[in-house]
């Protein structure tokens, strides 16, 4: 509850200290909001949680408040990756090897890998347009030791595989029993699509390449939906399950590469000069360029081979994918950032910021200090202190104008013509995004919102320190009820890649959930939502929650059952409209009548400015909608008369007319 007092207001309150019970539990009524039953209104029905969310319920893997059950099981996956990028014919070939760790209390005679590339095949099901280059080529397979053939129609009844769309489904000579690994060997290789995987990885100019969703990966296997093998359309993102990685990529001389995992060869791949630099920024609260144009080339930018290539070796741990950026004309700058206490220690730890960025793309030159304060940020405010050793973000014009996010790497749009904040905001954007889905592994592919908006809440807070002055979140508020006004929108909870229309993904989304987690923020205060916010990210951290684990959470911790807001607000397209109706004086003080004109409940937060001054705000609590009814009184004697009645002067809510809101007397 909001509920300020002032010294004038709410004589009502004091009055009932003097009169008999009856009458104190009138005035309590009348300060609470008496229900009017007029014209009905529909009642949000509880929520519903799939079939397959109900069966990990009865065998514990899931809980009904909030936590990971006591029988809770992920898959993991060791990989090893070995590829060569030829720059010039803008190609990359390469082996994987995979270490498929069955932790499910079931045997799998099959197995299913992402060939996400293969939406790049001639004939793929897409949903946005896509440059044809053949997809990804698989050369040889090898499970459990035997080499396995491409199966044509008919059933599967031995080892085997077949391609469908973006999925690999192998059927193994062995079932993989619960407890044991399975060995499997890819050799792939695929041409590089100029702006490939919906825009999110390919190739600029002469001089830049980014390698993303670029190798044979396991699909996840969880206790929910079984085999996650949805296609990847080109729309809808991705769900990937968590991992080791170690990866080799040969290189061109010259050619740069940073990605995902820690550099293990640093004295093998770049000069004395540079990689003393490299040392320098991760003790550094400045910048350090650790290269400038004046180091392009091989013998300055890397060291030099006998074969004309260089091989840079990245090792991760508890990551769901890689991305590698490789240029050969690009600056970097870097520097530290802290993250907090990792360990339990009390001591902070840091991690590396860095800025990789081309000539071409002057605001880059701040683009340090954008994540440098991002991952600082994120950190505290999501508490859960950013894990792992650097965070890159890439310039990648002509490839990417917005941004995507993979661990420890973002790739972004030069922002030259947009301006400082912009890129402030897609950095800060595609950062937060390393929470979630990076640690929070949510299933993108189904559930955008789940992360996007998670995202764009977290981005608008970063905003909000980093630049002050004004509350950057109510640009979400403005884009989602622009299209709320229309019949564009789409249910949040429908899967993302089947919105009708553009606007209706990017509202469920985007602006929609970043919106509803400031309504709960406003709804619950503070504390509350920031208790309940960070013990869901705690609770899933490197775990794959579903919505219903995210609802029930909050529902547990604020200790409320909630469900009629995500009913309301997840589930429909019900919007908010409350109105004051009318405001009169009567024997017992100022009456005023709201009306609730929308479909979706919430409390009634008024503000009431007096002639001397003051102020005073009093609340309709929800369940004076949810007895379904519209109309709703309350009534307030005040020492000095009511100039003004204002329904959520703090601007919490998303009202679709706040033109209604607001009585002032004449």
């Amino acid at each position: 509850m909001h509920r300020t007092t002032t010294a004038s207001a709410l004589v009502v309150v004091l009055a009932a200290l003097f009169v008999p019970n009856a009458a104190v539990a009138q005035l309590a009524a009348a300060e609470r909001g008496s229900a009017v039953h007029s014209d009905q209104r529909p009642i949000p029905y509880p929520v519903e949680v799939s079939a397959g969310f109900e069966r990990a319920l009865e065998r514990g893997t899931r809980t009904r408040t909030g936590e990971p059950g006591p029988n809770y099981w992920q898959q993991w996956t060791d990989y090893r990756i070995s590829a060569r990028l030829d720059a010039a014919a803008k190609r990359i070939d390469g082996t994987v090897q995979l270490v498929y760790h069955n932790r499910s209390p079931r045997p799998l005679p099959f197995v299913v890998l992402q060939l996400l590339q293969n939406v790049h095949a001639e004939g793929a099901v897409r949903n946005r347009p896509a440059e044809v280059t053949g997809g990804m080529e698989v050369k040889r397979l090898v499970a459990q030791g035997e080499e396995l053939e491409e199966l044509g129609s008919g059933r599967m009844t031995g080892g085997g595989y077949r391609v469908f769309g973006t999925s690999l489904q192998l059927r193994l000579p062995r079932a993989l029993q619960s407890g044991d690994s399975a060995v499997l060997e890819v050799d792939f290789g695929f041409d590089i699509p100029q702006r490939g995987g919906g825009s999110r990885m390919g190739w600029s100019r002469d001089n830049f390449f980014y390698l993303a969703y670029w190798y044979p990966q396991m699909a996840v296997l969880d206790d929910v939906v079984g085999w996650q093998s949805d296609p990847f359309l080109g729309g809808a993102e991705f769900y990937m399950g968590y991992g080791s990685y170690d990866v080799t990529l040969e290189v061109p001389e010259g050619w740069v590469a940073m990605g995902t995992g820690r550099l293990a060869n640093t004295d093998q791949v770049l000069p004395d000069e540079i990689a003393a630099r490299l040392r320098r920024a991760e003790s550094s609260d400045t910048v350090v360029h650790i290269l400038t144009t004046a180091d392009f080339g091989p013998g300055t930018a890397t060291r030099r081979t006998d074969n004309g290539y260089l091989s840079w070796h990245f090792v991760a741990d508890s990551v769901r994918d890689v991305a590698y950026s490789i240029s050969r004309e690009s600056m970097w700058d870097a520097a530290r950032t802290p993250v907090g206490d990792r360990n339990g220690d009390g001591q902070t730890e840091y991690a590396r910021v860095d800025a990789i960025y081309r000539e071409t793309a002057p605001r880059w030159t701040q683009a340090w200090r954008y994540a440098q304060h991002a991952i600082d940020f994120l950190s505290r405010w999501t508490g859960f202190p950013y894990p792992w050793p650097h965070m890159t973000a890439v310039e990648g014009e002509d490839v990417m104008g917005g941004g995507m996010e993979y661990p420890m790497m973002t790739l972004i749009g030069s922002f030259t013509q947009a301006g400082d904040t912009a890129l402030y905001g897609v950095t800060a954007h595609e950062l937060a995004h390393m929470w979630v889905p990076m640690i929070v592994g949510n299933d993108e592919r189904r559930r955008a919102w789940m992360d996007e908006g998670t995202t764009s809440f977290n981005t608008s807070a970063a905003e909000n320190e980093f630049f002050p002055g004004r509350r950057w979140e109510l640009d979400n508020y403005r884009g989602y009820l622009q299209i709320s006004r229309t019949d564009l929108e789409g249910e949040m909870m429908r899967w993302s890649d089947f919105h009708t229309n553009g606007a209706a993904y990017g509202t469920a989304s985007y602006t929609k959930p970043a919106t509803l987690l400031w309504t709960l923020h406003g709804l619950l205060g503070e504390e509350t939502f920031q208790e309940a916010y960070q013990t869901y990210i705690r609770n899933w951290a490197y775990k794959h929650p579903k919505p219903w684990d995210f609802f029930n959470t909050f529902n547990s911790v604020s200790g409320q059952n909630l469900d009629w807001f995500w009913r309301s607000w997840y589930y429909e397209t019900w919007t908010l409209d409350q109105a004051v109706k009318d405001v009169t004086l009567d024997a017992r003080g100022t009456k005023i009548v709201v009306e609730d004109r929308g479909l979706a409940p919430m409390p009634v937060r008024l503000t009431l400015t007096l002639a001397d001054g003051s102020s005073t705000s009093v609340e309709i609590p929800v369940t004076t909608w949810l007895e379904g009814v519209r109309t709703a009184e309350v009534v307030v004697s005040t020492a000095s008369p009511v100039t003004k009645v204002e329904i959520d002067a703090e601007q919490v809510f998303p009202d679709v007319d706040p033109a209604n809101n607001v009585w002032e007397r004449r």
